[in-house]
């Protein structure tokens, strides 16, 4: 697919690697979520469950890129407390509700498919980025809908809380499109009213779409059309005003990015075949992220 240059206004705030090696070192303090973990005893990561291929259900367990960052995490943070007895709950969230539980303690991590962007870091904080994505359209092969002009009098499916909300409106509004806007829970249920008919399109992040039709039943039934309506960067998220922990986990994500391991696991998850189908999304690295590795940024989009 065709990439897109990085945009200048999103250009890159290095973090240096002095900072990122501190998460080793800082005792836990009261107030912070190094605190609650080892009050409790317990670290609460949350998943998603059709962000494929950052965080989704194998069946009943929780699998993906940003999964396999959330452990790696949870190994920082039992290292670091010196508790390997930390218990690890998994949550399930959606787009609408992972910053409501987030904020109010009932998830202490959450890694997916999260865009990092200035209105949410009004209430959240965000890791160093690790994918750039930008809004397309899935559609059946044979539908006729080959870009955004094709959407007049059809129906278009957006996830509920997803940025995507506001581009694919706004872009409706712009350009006159008389176009009907449906809402979804979340993407498998979008994917489904593409798939049963209830929807012509659904507008979404590129790499979730290209994700759900490497998992549906008829992949070539199948296309993402369109050019990306914008750039984002996913970070993983934190409670907002907790440094301490930032720092715990800029640093194991900054690691994995210095010493190769987080290119190892984007193969895995992007090159190769994975469950449940084992098929291939086939998505090399794009140039943004490329940039990423080479000076670590947890810029948001604007």
């Amino acid at each position: 697919m065709k990439r897109f240059p990085f945009p200048a206004r999103r250009a890159l705030r290095p973090l240096t690697l002095s900072v990122l090696a501190a998460a080793v070192v800082l005792p836990a303090q009261a107030g912070d979520t190094l605190a609650k973990i080892a009050s409790t005893g317990k670290i609460t990561v949350a998943y998603r469950e059709s962000s494929v291929p950052f965080s989704y259900l194998d069946g009943t367990r929780p699998v993906g890129l940003t999964m396999d960052m959330s452990n790696a995490i949870v190994a920082a943070v039992r290292k670091q407390l010196k508790r390997p007895d930390i218990k690890v709950e998994m949550q399930a969230v959606t787009s609408q509700n992972r910053i409501p539980l987030l904020t109010n303690g009932t998830i202490d991590l959450e890694c997916g498919s999260t865009t990092n962007n200035s209105a949410r870091a009004k209430e959240v904080d965000f890791a160093i980025n690790h994918f750039y994505t930008g809004t397309r359209l899935a559609v059946k092969a044979r539908s006729g809908i080959h870009g955004y002009a094709d959407l007049k009098g059809k129906v278009v499916a957006v996830t509920t809380g997803t940025t995507n909300v506001q581009v694919m409106r706004k872009y409706l509004v712009d350009h006159h499109l008389d176009a009907k806007m449906v809402m979804a829970k979340d993407h498998a249920d979008a994917f489904l009213m593409v798939e049963t008919g209830r929807a012509d399109a659904f507008a979404m992040d590129d790499v979730l779409l290209f994700g759900l039709i490497a998992n549906s039943r008829t992949p070539h039934d199948y296309a993402v059309v369109g050019t990306p309506l914008q750039v984002e960067p996913y970070a993983c998220m934190l409670r907002k005003d907790d440094p301490r922990f930032k720092t715990l986990v800029d640093g194991t994500i900054g690691h994995m990015m210095k010493s190769g391991e987080f290119t190892r696991l984007y193969t895995r998850w992007f090159m190769q075949p994975i469950p449940p189908r084992n098929v291939r999304i086939n998505m090399p690295m794009g140039p943004q992220l490329k940039a990423n590795l080479r000076n670590l940024s947890d810029r948001p989009a604007t």
